[in-house]
């Protein structure tokens, strides 16, 4: 059985807040395509039930590219994506690692690299 934590997460200006549920021990994904790489976004990729908003979830903006299938939110005021329903799970979200307030509630993290980048060629292996 998988051991799951939770975390608390948030934009920089504290307008978007939520929990997360996720495996204590988690992978954490970084990526190159042109959105991750500009934003600095690191991907803890989780269910639609695991992230319940506090505060916020009627704050965010939308804003979609390429195909249009993710939806990247971020906050209007300080302009961070803390989590966004992506293109390779549409039935969960992948949230900011770097937006997590404490990632020491984690047992441990594991760092892995996706090419989004060649994304079609790449997405079997994170499914």
């Amino acid at each position: 059985m998988v051991e799951h934590v939770q975390a608390t997460a948030r934009c920089h200006c504290s307008a978007v807040r939520f929990t997360v549920r996720a495996p204590a021990d988690a992978e954490l994904l970084t990526c190159n395509c042109s959105i991750c790489s500009m934003t600095g976004f690191v991907h803890l990729i989780v269910g639609k039930d695991d992230v319940v908003f506090q505060d916020g979830r009627n704050v965010l903006r939308s804003y979609r590219f390429g195909t249009e299938t993710a939806e990247h939110l971020f906050c209007p005021t300080c302009g961070v994506k803390p989590i966004y329903v992506p293109r390779s799970h549409p039935d969960g979200w992948s949230v900011n690692a770097n937006c997590i307030e404490d990632l020491g509630v984690f047992r441990t993290l594991t760092y892995s690299e996706f090419d989004g980048q060649n994304w079609e060629q790449n997405i079997a292996g994170i499914r």
